[in-house]
């Protein structure tokens, strides 16, 4: 029998936990059936072993997967399973490189403000770690992403109670974004006519020229952009807006996605730390800049590094920041019991995560008194702002969503080839001075170029033909297999959707489109025909660019889903073979913190049992392997009884947890494999599992509880160790031994 091989990827937080439980389970099943499940390390901490493997052990070092998984997608045989992964914030690869010294790894610190050309260089090698460093290897197709048919039903059927009305009386709340300074405003683009190779380089008022990137190759008919965040319009717009929450009695809030947009949300970030906390930070800038205190991560950062004064000094500024809470308004809080506000820590309000959480609490945000408030919704760019914005106005004048009767929002997202916004963290600069930023072809022709001022953020981002014309007929594909309505969320005002468009309406008459709704609307107008329907409960397509595919696929599952972990995401790869994601991970961090103090892990799985099915299928498709289809079949129908039965982790200790859930899942799919007729083999080998974990249910059960209400030691949180973290997740001594005598009997 021909070997298939599914890689399952090691990644981070409650993921990585869940993986100990489940893994397992499908490796046990799957035995003796031409299906290979292999492991492959890409979580923060693997990554930067395999980046650092000088001084290190051999039994220490690790290879470097994601680049070798990187590779495999360039090949049919591909079949990837890729699980949430920790983009990385300056702050977390601190936190991850400081474990890993502690365990004995000679990793060098990471120099957050590099002065030598070694330091330079450290920095630049830590790169590879930082912000969306998986997405943009693995992603070498487009995405299909929406709700597993057995998932939305449920959700219908039995609607999540986390949504809150809007008030009748009325709402203070509010999107915030720029009118002009942004990177929307400044943004130019052009399609390349042949291949070429380029340079970005700043230009001083004074003639100076530095060459900031070079040798970068570009492809014809592939389109680039430039933009620039012009901070002085910045700044103006965080002091405009704090001193209008102050008046209108609104907490304010920032929203952007320092963990992906690695540069450049980070000084976004930044400057309206220093804006909001001004006259302490000014006042102590002499000593604050000597102690290294970095406003980019965070407020955090600054309390953290005043550690390194004297006792007097350290007290002297703590007390000037906190004084800065008297005269500004309220802040929005990430965790209140801890006095953890919204300014503490950049990678703590990631966008897509947060705003649907707004819309969702009826345009409020926890406040310090652990209490629900009207918020301000900072959202610098007007990029996608504004889709935010209506959606925000919409509920205002129609009210909450309703989950029992909402449509769904399904995307289609160009982000093959390190498409877009995502895929600019290296062509992403700071202006050194005043002057212009430009892009030069090699025969030394300015193809795009912008005018900053000093401390101004640049980016270049980049879009290749051949992914745009894989998405446009992904497009088609999905319009033609559900005939719902399918929109392009492109601005012709801005100038790269301009470019984009353009070839959008040529490869579009290269599919059959009769009888298909396909249109192309601004983000705004988009957002609004999409929200009609969805009150109506119709279901619409969204095709859209890298960076608000992310968005929409968290706003709209976790309007109707209650979260987005539970969306199936299936990439087909453009070279052949899958990548199947398994839903997002923004809430991992507090479900790691739940189980460590009360051995109690919430997050849900359902996205790891979802995306297995096409991965099984694309074994069946490829290989011809008739026990895979038959695994695929049933494990669907598990994921039916499992969602049936309620069997999802609940939020509270002494309850069903991400444990029990595999447990349940286990159970279901033994008893399917069972029911089945068309694999003997399979059928027989199942039989027995499914009575012994039927007979066993209750003492199963029991066990998984009592191992919930006391805190929980894995050895790490970045690099937990491994014996202690599968004797936490897999604490059922009867489960345990039904799924490895499972194995063993192969």
């Amino acid at each position: 029998m021909t070997t298939s091989k599914i890689s399952w990827t090691k990644t981070d937080e409650a993921p990585l936990l869940a993986t100990y439980s489940l893994l397992p389970v499908i490796r046990a099943y799957t035995a003796g059936t031409g299906i290979e499940i292999e492991l492959r390390d890409i979580s923060l901490a693997g990554r930067i072993i395999a980046n650092f493997p000088d001084n290190l052990s051999d039994d220490q070092k690790i290879r470097d997967h994601l680049s070798e998984l990187g590779e495999l997608t360039m090949i049919p045989e591909a079949n990837i399973i890729k699980l949430p992964n920790i983009s990385a914030s300056i702050p977390q690869l601190q936190a991850t490189v400081a474990e890993l010294q502690a365990k004995g790894y000679d990793i060098p610190d990471f120099p957050e403000e590099p002065r030598t050309e070694a330091e330079k260089e450290l920095r630049e090698r830590f790169s590879v770690c930082l912000g969306s460093a998986v997405n943009p290897v693995l992603r070498e197709g487009n995405a299909d992403r929406r709700p597993a048919a057995a998932v939305k039903r449920f959700a219908q059927m039995h609607p999540h109670t986390m949504m809150r009305p809007w008030p009748e009386s009325g709402s203070k709340a509010r999107v915030a974004h720029m009118s002009g300074g942004d990177f929307y405003g400044s943004e130019n683009s052009t399609t390349l006519e042949a291949a070429t190779e380029v340079k970005i380089e700043f230009v001083g008022t004074d003639g100076t020229v530095i060459k900031l990137k070079d040798g970068l190759a570009l492809q014809a008919g592939e389109i680039i952009d430039t933009a620039v965040m012009h901070v002085a319009a910045l700044r103006e717009f965080y002091a405009a807006q704090i001193e209008a929450a102050r008046a209108d009695g609104t907490l304010l809030s920032l929203h952007l996605k320092a963990t992906m947009m690695k540069v450049s949300d980070p000084i976004m970030f930044g400057h309206c730390v220093s804006v909001f906390f001004a006259e302490a930070l000014d006042k102590h800038a002499e000593v604050l800049a000597e102690i290294g205190a970095n406003v980019n991560n965070g407020l955090a950062d600054v309390l953290e590094k005043l550690d390194r004064l004297p006792a007097h000094k350290k007290a002297e500024i703590e007390a000037d920041i906190a004084a800065v809470y008297d005269s500004r308004p309220d802040l929005a809080m990430v965790d209140s019991r801890r006095g953890i506000t919204n300014l503490h820590r950049p990678n703590d309000i990631i966008v897509d995560a947060s705003m649907p959480n707004v819309i969702r609490d009826g345009g409020k945000m926890w406040n310090a008194n652990d209490e629900l408030q009207d918020c301000v919704a900072m959202v610098p760019d007007r990029c996608y702002a504004t889709i935010y914005a209506e959606i925000l106005e919409d509920a205002k004048r129609n009210g909450q969503f309703d989950p029992a009767t909402m449509g769904d929002v399904s995307n289609v997202g160009l982000m093959a080839q390190k498409a877009e916004e995502y895929g600019s963290h290296d062509k992403t600069f700071e202006a050194p001075a005043d002057g212009v930023i430009r892009v030069v072809d090699a025969a030394g022709v300015t193809l795009l170029e912008q005018k900053v001022e000093v401390g101004d953020i640049f980016r270049m981002c980049q879009a290749k033909d051949a992914p745009i014309r894989n998405w446009v007929k992904l497009a088609v594909t999905r319009a033609r297999a559900t005939g719902s309505p399918t929109i392009f969320w492109l601005d012709e005002r801005r100038g790269h959707d301009a470019e984009i468009i353009k070839k959008v309406k040529a490869y579009l008459p290269e599919h059959d489109t009769s009888g298909l709704d396909i249109r192309i609307m601004k983000p705004v107008d988009a957002m609004k025909f999409s929200l009609e329907r969805i009150r109506r409960g119709d279901d619409t397509i969204s095709v859209t660019g890298n960076v608000l595919r992310d968005y929409l696929t968290d706003l709209f599952p976790i309007l109707e889903l209650g979260t987005s972990a539970r969306m199936l995401s299936i990439v087909p790869l453009m070279n052949g073979g899958g990548l199947f994601e398994t839903g997002a991970g923004g809430s991992a961090p507090k479900h790691v913190q739940q189980f460590l103090k009360e051995g109690h892990l919430r997050w849900d799985s359902l996205g790891e049992y979802c995306a297995l099915v096409p991965s099984l299928e694309l074994i069946a498709e490829t290989a011809g392997n008739q026990k895979a289809a038959v695994l695929a079949k049933t494990l669907d129908e598990a994921v039916s009884m499992y969602l049936e039965n309620g069997r999802l982790p609940s939020r509270k200790v002494h309850e069903i947890d991400n444990r029990g859930s595999t447990f349940y899942l286990a159970l279901y799919w033994a008893q399917a494999l069972a029911a089945q007729i068309d694999d003997a083999a399979l059928r027989e080998r199942l039989a027995p599992v499914a009575r012994q974990l039927a007979d066993a249910e209750i003492t199963i059960a029991n066990e998984l509880l009592a191992a919930q209400g006391q805190p929980v030691d894995i050895g790490g949180y970045y690099l937990p160790d491994d014996a202690m973290t599968e004797t936490a997740m897999r604490p059922s001594a009867t489960f345990n031994a039904i799924i490895d005598d499972m194995g063993s009997a192969e």
